[in-house]
């Protein structure tokens, strides 16, 4: 199947990848408890959300790594991750610049 995707922008397409790996619950809470506590080691991360498996938890710290939204640092048996500030200031800068542009018009009525 062809998505059609190549048609579109690289702003649209890097702002359609960022959503796509921030539209899971999950991966906003993490984002956060980053943001808060800096680094964290995936257990600890884990022990945050116990209504959720801790392969569950990995895979969300693997997809947004994956994204390059955090980075992952191997410290012997345990890995730490971090926030990627750089790809967490792109984020914010494509979307203000989305809803900066969409938010000048007037809707219907």
């Amino acid at each position: 199947m062809y998505a059609k995707t190549a048609e579109f922008d690289a702003a649209q397409q890097q702002m359609a990848q960022y959503a796509k790996v921030l539209s899971h619950p999950a991966r906003l809470a993490i984002v956060q408890l980053l943001a808060r506590r800096q680094e964290c080691i995936v257990g600890d991360i884990a022990q945050e959300f116990p209504f959720l498996s801790r392969t569950t938890v990995s895979q969300h710290l693997q997809e947004l790594k994956n994204a390059g939204i955090i980075n992952g640092e191997i410290d012997g048996v345990k890995i730490c991750y971090c926030l990627n500030y750089d790809a967490i200031q792109a984020v914010n800068n494509l979307f203000k610049s989305f809803f900066k542009d969409v938010g000048q018009g007037k809707c219907c009525g």
